[in-house]
Parts: structure tokens; C-alpha cells; sequence
């Protein structure tokens, strides 16, 4: 029965002490990230409407972003590339953003590809950050990362 107390003690100490450092996990404060989500693909007139909700979780307002992207083919081939200029981002403001890419068919994009931040430029803010702390998600059923 000793035993038994000691193991118990034991093992409560040790989830007294799983907790504790869960809840200091929970109350770090966030890394610095500009999240850049593509949201949709939708035909358009022009060929393909690319519609992106960008957040800019930096602490610094980006008075100018630029990304160059690779549109890959359903053959899983580059088929394009080309810079999507997202211009001023307020720091802690969700932004949409559309661009349309003349003589692109959405049905046959398979993948897009962040290639590189061609410019990132604010207040404070080095020019690096904008590709380091950048995170990326798909709403639109096209596989979109870095």
C-alpha cells in the first residue's frame, strides 16, 4: 500500500507539472508571421482569378510586399512565373487581395509555389522577414507553400 501512495504521488507531481508547463506554453506570445492564404481560383475573363487573404502579423506596417510565384501544370511541371505585388500591409490588418493571371486555366493548376519575396519594405522591418516569417495555408484546393 505504500508503494501504492508513493507511485500515486509520484505521478500526480509529475501532471501538476505537465500542466504548469502547458500553461506557459499557452501564454507565450506568438512568433512575429505574415500569413498569406489562397483562398480561391476561379476562371475569369481573363483566364484565372487568384483571390489571397493576407495578415500581417509582424508587428510593423509593410508599406510595400512582392512575392514571385511558380504556377506548376497538372503535370506537376513550372508552367509560369510571375510577382504578385500585395503593396502596403497594416500591421495587425487582414487583407484580400485578387490578382488575375491573363492565359492561366485554373483547372490546370496543380500547385503554387512562394519562390521568393522580391520586395519587403517597412518601417523597422528587414527585408528578409517578409519570406522568414511568412506562413502559408489553401482554402482552394491547390497545394500553395514555400
Amino acid at each position: 500500500m505504500q508503494q501504492s501512495r508513493s507511485a500515486t504521488g509520484v505521478l500526480a507531481g509529475l501532471a501538476l507539472l505537465a500542466a504548469t508547463g502547458m500553461a506557459g506554453a499557452q501564454s507565450a506570445p506568438p512568433a512575429p508571421a505574415l500569413v498569406l492564404e489562397l483562398n480561391a481560383a476561379q476562371p475569369s475573363d481573363k483566364g484565372c482569378r487568384f483571390t489571397f487573404v493576407v495578415t500581417n502579423n509582424l508587428g510593423a506596417e509593410l508599406s510595400k510586399a512582392a512575392f514571385e510565384i511558380a504556377l506548376f501544370n497538372e503535370a506537376g511541371v513550372v508552367d509560369r512565373l510571375t510577382v504578385l505585388d500585395f503593396k502596403e500591409l497594416p500591421a495587425g490588418k487582414t487583407k484580400v487581395t485578387r490578382f488575375d493571371l491573363s492565359g492561366t486555366d485554373c483547372t490546370k493548376v496543380s500547385r503554387v509555389l512562394i519562390n521568393q519575396a522580391t520586395d519587403c519594405a517597412g518601417g523597422g522591418i528587414d527585408a528578409a522577414a517578409c519570406l522568414k516569417a511568412l506562413r502559408t495555408e489553401s482554402k482552394s484546393g491547390i497545394a500553395f507553400g514555400i
